[in-house]
């Protein structure tokens, strides 16, 4: 089911014997309500979100449930600019200035949901 599906609905049919007329039955109003997001969790390769210097980290965001389409950002340190979008967050070369804390926020346009942090260690 998706919120387009909400509407007015009847259903029709013949009726009668010998000669059968079509009738209708009586509107009924559906409305479809979404699905706030929540549960909203993190991921990181490797596990542990300990990597290396100059290695990759990966980062994943999902949400355990939400009207889609459901859209991500991601921020470090409790900063308002997001790092990047999308379900994934890839670093490519950790550097020292990329430890911090991460978190990952999912929005379907109606409701937002926010992620533990994540601390994220360079060794």
């Amino acid at each position: 089911l998706q919120l387009h599906h909400s509407g007015r609905y009847h259903c029709g049919g013949l009726v009668g014997l010998g000669i059968s007329l079509w009738h209708n039955s009586a509107p009924v109003t559906v409305t479809v309500h979404g699905v706030p997001v929540s549960g909203v969790s993190l991921s990181a390769q490797p596990p542990g979100a300990q990597v290396a210097l100059g290695d990759r980290l990966v980062l994943s965001c999902a949400a355990a449930t939400g009207t889609g389409p459901l859209s991500f950002s991601w921020h470090r340190g409790g900063s308002g600019v997001p790092l990047g979008t999308g379900p994934r967050l890839e670093l490519n070369h950790v550097g020292d200035e990329d430890s911090g804390h991460y978190q990952c926020r999912a929005s379907n346009g109606d409701s937002v949901a926010e992620s533990d942090l994540l601390n994220v260690t360079v060794l």
